[in-house]
């Protein structure tokens, strides 16, 4: 089923986007006990996407403006996606405004929140800042824009779902259609936890109204979600590869430049010297990148004798050798 072009929501909008769902989650996020949702008012900007990005939620509620926004996937470079939005909102703000008066043009305070509930592993709370970015640090940078991680995935951040049902519930629900799919085609594993949620009074009354969007936008949602760890799984393959052609490189040049500079007997000697220490740094290198995307030992070794051509008892050897080094 493909519903990838046609749905601009997601499950989350599609809760938030109602006035007393998105007040309950400001609410519970700074400590207040509003309940006139009138106070509160949408400015999410429908059409703005950037690289097929957008933000969920925005609104204005007392001289202020709360940008929310779910993340499935972790990207560091959420600051500058909400740069780019806040700026798109601060210049609708002032359209009709002109900045060359004499007076200050005054603008509701912006906040950026993301509430996290991907598969990676994450810190409960986390703040990310544009400055960290800048290619020059700075103690004191000139343009800064902070944004609040949320990690609200079951065990994190729990004192705040209980302060919003809904968010809560909306946790369980995404919990149940990542637990079905793991053992049921996916269309199935949406429809199931859908079932669930309604009997178990999750989500009860948004799902008996929505539920076919509902399910529409799941689906997409995971495929999403999965689609992106591919591609990402994709990009390490990638870096892997070039970092053995890297490797081979730099063993040719070495043995390159040992025959050109060694003479006579000496020549036999410095080839296998530079062989050896070429060897010996693709091998460090294909252990320190398995390292670096989080393979366990057994995985390295593995890559290891496959890409060395040695056997798997000397691969585990030198892992184990280099591994804490």
């Amino acid at each position: 089923m493909n519903t990838r072009k046609n749905y601009k929501d997601t499950v989350y909008r599609m809760l938030f986007k109602e006035a007393g769902a998105a007040l309950s989650l400001y609410n519970a996020l700074n400590k207040t006990s509003y309940t006139d949702e009138t106070m509160l008012e949408f400015n999410t900007l429908e059409n703005a996407i950037y690289m097929g990005m957008k933000n969920d939620l925005s609104f204005l509620i007392t001289e202020q403006m709360y940008l929310y926004e779910q993340q499935s996937t972790y990207t560091p470079n959420m600051p500058l996606r909400n740069l780019f939005y806040a700026a798109d909102l601060l210049q609708a703000f002032v359209k009709d405004r002109t900045l060359y008066g004499s007076r200050q043009i005054k603008f509701p305070t912006p906040h950026f929140v993301v509430f996290y509930n991907g598969q990676r592993d994450m810190p409960e709370k986390l703040e990310l800042k544009l400055s960290d970015a800048f290619a020059v640090q700075s103690e004191n940078p000139e343009l800064e824009l902070k944004v609040q991680i949320l990690n609200i995935n079951p065990g994190m951040n729990e004192e705040l779902k209980e302060k919003c049902p809904i968010l809560k519930e909306y946790v369980a629900y995404v919990e149940k259609v990542r637990s079905y799919a793991k053992i049921l085609p996916l269309e199935e594993a949406v429809e199931q936890a859908v079932e669930d949620c309604i009997r178990e009074d999750v989500l009860r009354d948004f799902l008996l109204k929505q539920r076919a969007e509902v399910v529409k936008m799941s689906i997409y949602e995971y495929d999403e979600e999965r689609e992106l760890k591919l591609i990402r799984a994709d990009e390490r393959e990638l870096a892997r590869e070039e970092e053995r052609k890297r490797s081979e490189a730099v063993i040719k040049a070495a043995v390159e430049k040992a025959v050109e500079k060694a003479v006579g007997k000496a020549v036999g000697k410095a080839v296998e010297k530079a062989v050896e220490k070429a060897e010996r740094e693709k091998e460090e290198t294909i252990i320190s990148m398995c390292k670096e995307f989080d393979c366990t030992k057994e995985e390295a070794a593995d890559k290891l004798a496959e890409k060395c051509h040695i056997n798997r008892a000397e691969a585990e050897e030198k892992v184990n050798r280099f591994w804490e080094e």
